[in-house]
């Protein structure tokens, strides 16, 4: 079906939800939980999916925005890893095209580096063998001077050479919301901002769970025959209600942003911080790059991670080692963001990055599945695992057979029904819009940038930018709240466009002019208005908190 996805859709799904009980409840929508949601309705279950806040408002929004085979998990010996994430790269450059980008990054080499040349050339060979040689290109190595005409703000000191290969970027926030979409559109009930109270047990067994809707404040139960425990940081607290010990390891990464003309890199680029030989990442994002990622092991609350005064400064000697000419510093930091990596803990791993980024899934005495661990790139085969283990359960409970594997290898997101995104940039174009903008709309929203492009035509104000300097657009917002299942200021700002990260100021001035966009669509009275503007600002805060922490 394709049904607006908007609050009245959302109210409408908890209502459905609360009404009769579903085959399977998926709590937390990140994008585990989206992908999970994704294949179980595709599968014909009678699905329903929540989330404490806003879908992929998580570490799904607050990740690398890598889609990539993992050439780290190399050294480690995680060849089947390595394998299926290239595979899955594969198919997610197919199935979004407009939310995974192919990348080209140079990882360069110098004296002394823990990797040498030739390890790094073996690696590379071996990366392109696991993507079957079918990556978007295959890697080369790079002289001295090959390196530096890629980058030639490079540190020529010492510089023995490179590697040249290929991986993928991607929209983290917009894919999870697009993989939610796809759910919905299969059947799925999804309703965002409905918190977990407590699961509901009979004889025994996990049947349901007790919710709180945090728009409105009112209690619903909603009945299941199968719960999936989907919360990535969270997911140990959902499973002590079954007296479940814990299981995750959590660790933070931070990343931060800065003016991409201060840095003066040209491409990606895969680095080995000089400060404790970690592999880093340094990733062109319009006007900006963004530079991560660190990997800490902290005792904190998922909900309050944060980058501390220390990551940035960890972050940012490690790349002015490698661009002496940048000398960045707190300063240019436009923005920043944190997220808390659930890894399944391992005795045998001495150090956070040596933990495995596989993942388990494990049923509990009175019957949650939960989803532990894994990453973004394999989001999707996770997801289908864990609909077999539901049909399985399924099967025990009543004898249904459950329908195969569906294709979510091949059905295209939303927006992502066309192969070539240049026929739509230019179709935006002859619209009248700048090429800038039309590459910006179709980065966003694919093949539903016509959607957005009529709401800008039925009201001139729609058309016109919400920041001065960047594309985003009006009438942006709007689709968001139709479309997007948009329901605060902040989904609007973080994770229905980037504005939060990519504007200097975080758009603080223009916020008000959202907020009566979102109200002239919610309905929101004065005092909540005003409350957005509050909880917006607080999450500014809590990004450039360490400037207080440096005195900057």
């Amino acid at each position: 079906m394709d049904a607006p996805f908007s609050q009245a859709t959302r109210n409408k799904n908890l209502s459905e939800m609360a009404s009769r009980p579903v085959d399977l409840l998926v709590i937390g929508g990140g994008i585990n939980g989206a992908g999970i949601a994704r294949d179980a309705a595709m599968r014909g279950l009678r699905t329903a999916i929540v989330d404490k806040g806003d879908f992929g408002g998580g570490t799904s929004s607050n990740s690398s925005r890598l889609i990539h085979g993992g050439l780290r998990y190399l050294e480690t010996g995680r060849l089947r890893l390595v394998f299926e994430s290239s595979r899955e790269r594969r198919i997610l450059l197919s199935i979004a095209p407009h939310l995974v980008w192919p990348q080209a990054f140079v990882f360069p080499i110098h004296k002394g580096n823990r990797i040498s040349l030739f390890k790094l050339s073996s690696g590379l060979a071996l990366y392109d063998l696991l993507a079957l040689f079918r990556n978007v290109r295959p890697h080369r190595m790079l002289g001295k001077q090959g390196v530096l005409r890629v980058e030639p703000n490079l540190r020529s000191r010492d510089l023995a050479g490179a590697g040249l290969y290929y991986d993928a970027r991607c929209n983290d926030a917009r894919l999870t919301i697009a993989t939610v979409r796809s759910a919905h559109d299969h059947g799925a009930l999804a309703a965002n901002y409905v918190v977990v109270d407590d699961l509901e047990r009979a004889d025994g067994r996990i049947t349901g769970a007790r919710v709180t809707d945090r728009v409105n404040g009112t209690s619903h139960v909603i009945h299941a025959h199968v719960i999936v425990n989907a919360t990535g940081p969270w997911s140990d607290e959902l499973r002590r209600r079954e007296q479940e010990t814990g299981l995750l390891y959590h660790t933070k990464g931070v990343h931060v942003a800065v003016p991409q003309e201060r840095l003066g890199n040209k491409e990606a680029v895969t680095l080995i911080s000089p400060i404790d030989g970690r592999i880093l990442f340094i990733v062109p994002w319009g006007e900006l790059s963004y530079i991560g990622t660190t990997d800490t092991h902290e005792e904190l609350n998922a909900d309050d991670v944060r980058a501390t005064g220390k990551d940035v400064i960890y972050l940012l000697r490690s790349v002015n080692a490698l661009f002496p000419r940048a000398r960045l510093t707190p300063h240019d930091v436009v923005s920043t963001w944190a997220g808390v990596r659930p890894l399944v803990h391992s005795p045998k791993a001495n150090k956070p990055a040596a933990i495995p980024r596989e993942h388990l899934i494990k049923e509990g005495p009175t019957g949650l599945i939960s989803v532990l661990g894994g990453k973004l790139t394999t989001y999707r085969e996770i997801s289908a695992q864990v609909v077999d283990k539901v049909a399985a359960r399924l099967k025990e409970l009543d004898g249904r057979q459950v329908g195969r594997r569906p294709p979510t290898d091949k059905e295209p997101l939303p927006g992502g029904e066309v192969k070539d995104l240049d026929v739509l940039v230019r179709d935006v174009v002859g619209e009248g819009y700048s090429r800038e903008t039309a590459e910006y709309l179709v980065r966003c929203c694919g093949t539903e940038t016509a959607a957005v492009i009529r709401l800008a035509q039925s009201e001139p104000r729609m058309a016109e930018p919400i920041v001065g300097g960047h594309p985003a657009i009006k009438a942006q917002m709007v689709h968001a709240l139709r479309r997007e299942m948009a329901m605060t200021l902040t989904d609007l700002m973080m994770r229905r466009t980037h504005l939060f990260y990519e504007v200097i100021g975080h758009g603080v001035p223009e916020a008000p002019t959202v907020v009566d966009l979102a109200s002239e669509e919610l309905g929101w009275d004065a005092g909540r208005k005003a409350s957005e503007l509050a909880a917006y600002l607080e999450e500014i805060q809590r990004s450039m908190a360490f400037r207080d922490e440096l005195g900057e």
